[in-house]
């Protein structure tokens, strides 16, 4: 349970940690410096009071889901990031899966029907996959459904895909949005410090390049969502360096949605030999990006990463979405060794997930628009 603001403040003794509680009572911004000494300083109770004040005053105890469904194009990747569990290399493709176009569609068409309002569709780098490709499967699927929102690609995947075609980031990201592709996910940014980038990922787009990306989709009028891979060989100074650019890039475009902090896991990959974070510092990392993160309207826990049960508790830490229904077969997080091998919730789980924490379940859509408040057919 988390304490008050007012009893935060009188009680605490560390004179760094009352500062940074009354500048967030007083909705003032914290310091690089003042995000180390809660990393460092504060304990698990004193973020989450603190970020479950600030989600509070945001949204009171609205909880946010979606009705989606994902499509992984491929798993066959041209690069080779150390903590991928996912990707097999083109050298090695037999080893993966490629769809067609036919295919997915075969899987827009399977939820004929159902009230699902969201696409999204990230996988790997394949290099016969181009903007080509790419741009028939987005109308292909306007076409069929002309209401269900496209969400795609990592910058990862767009970054390869301009270059493969000879166009610059604002031509390609143009073509895209023309082609019906509504906004982005967060995927690909990891860390974006260069010399931790370099070690984990140093084959793939910069962390200034991923900035980029998303700068020019914010400035065609393309949402995005941003990520952060944590808890590997990172040291809590990348964590703020990684979340002061995202601060900075949310000042100038206001562009992102969202922040889901993304919990490293260490099955079938090159970094097995890294041991994942306790349950106790997943909460302070959420609790302090929601802290840190003052422009950033969401912070999302992704659920089949954490499993349903920590993904519950992040409700008290800051945290309030936890993303959507997930209706497919997903295998990114699940090959990693996430905590849930089956990642599909049906809307009456996620309305009981949320329900059980005294939370108010809201079906939104991409965008936050509120399409159902469950909360209201529950009483």
């Amino acid at each position: 349970m988390s304490v008050s603001i007012d009893t935060l403040i009188n009680f605490t003794t560390d004179i760094s940690l009352k500062s940074i509680a009354i500048k967030v009572k007083n909705a003032e911004r914290i310091t690089d410096d003042e995000c180390l000494d809660l990393f460092e300083k504060a304990d698990l109770p004193f973020v989450g009071s603190l970020a479950n004040y600030i989600r509070e005053k945001f949204h009171g105890d609205k909880t946010y889901f979606n009705r989606n469904f994902h499509i992984e194009p491929t798993n066959v990747c041209v690069f080779s990031c150390k903590f991928c569990s996912y990707s097999r290399l083109y050298a090695n493709k037999d080893e993966g899966w490629e769809l067609s176009i036919d295919q997915m569609l075969d899987i827009v068409k399977s939820y004929d029907g159902k009230p699902i309002t969201e696409v999204h569709i990230v996988g790997g780098v394949h290099p016969k996959m181009n903007m080509t490709y790419f741009i028939e499967l987005i109308q292909k699927i306007h076409a069929y459904r002309p209401n269900l929102h496209v969400k795609g690609f990592t910058a990862v995947e767009l970054d390869y895909m301009f270059r493969k075609a000879k166009l610059t980031v604002e031509e390609g990201m143009q073509a895209l949005k023309d082609a019906g592709l509504q906004s982005l996910p967060g995927g690909g940014a990891e860390i974006f410090h260069q010399d931790i980038r370099k070690e984990i990922a140093g084959d793939k787009v910069t962390g200034e390049g991923w900035l980029h990306i998303h700068e020019v989709a914010h400035n065609l009028g393309i949402p995005s969502n941003a990520t952060m891979l944590y808890g590997h060989i990172e040291k809590y100074e990348h964590r703020i360096d990684h979340m002061r650019k995202l601060r900075d890039l949310q000042d100038k475009t206001h562009g992102f949605n969202t922040f889901i902090p993304l919990k490293f896991r260490n099955s079938n990959n090159d970094m097995s030999y890294v041991q994942e974070s306790t349950v106790t510092e997943d909460m302070r990392m959420y609790a302090i990006a929601r802290i840190y993160l003052d422009n950033f309207p969401h912070l999302k826990a992704y659920w089949p990463m954490l499993g349903r049960q920590n993904a519950q508790l992040t409700l008290s830490f800051g945290v309030n979405d936890i993303d959507g229904t997930i209706d497919d077969t997903t295998k990114i997080y699940s090959m990693a060794g996430s905590e849930e091998q089956t990642p599909t919730m049906t809307t009456e789980d996620l309305v009981m997930l949320i329900s059980q924490v005294k939370r108010k379940a809201i079906e939104r859509d991409t965008l936050y628009n509120e399409i159902r408040d469950y909360s209201i057919s529950l009483n």
